[in-house]
């Protein structure tokens, strides 16, 4: 199981394997525990996305940059991504990981974005 996919990576990556690529992606959450007119954000972990089959390969941050189902931007609460990168198919998540250590299944998968394009 690959963590993550660097450019030279993905440039031995087999068609097949590349066929079951995806995009990892990670936010940030921030909560606002103040007012509208006396923010006071404190950060508050934030969440794995995966975009399943994916095979932009040569626009990945275009693409990213193109995703607006992940940010939130209100007075209360916000959520950024911070984090991307190409796994493999069968890459799990941290949190995904724990669940099969601790309790031997995931019953909280990654959340999977549906992109159109």
């Amino acid at each position: 199981m690959r963590k993550q996919m660097t450019p030279v990576d993905l440039l031995t990556l087999t068609h097949k394997e590349l066929e079951m690529a995806k995009l990892v992606i990670q936010t940030q959450v921030y909560e606002n525990y103040g007012s509208e007119s006396k923010p006071h954000w404190k950060a508050k972990g934030g969440e794995a996305y995966v975009v399943p089959n994916f095979t932009r390969f040569n626009d990945v941050q275009a693409f990213v940059d193109g995703i607006t189902e992940v940010r939130v931007d209100d007075p209360f609460y916000q959520e950024y991504i911070v984090d991307w990168f190409v796994a493999t198919d069968d890459y799990l998540t941290e949190f995904e990981r724990q669940q099969l250590e601790f309790d031997g299944k995931i019953t909280y998968p990654a959340k999977e974005l549906v992109v159109v394009a």
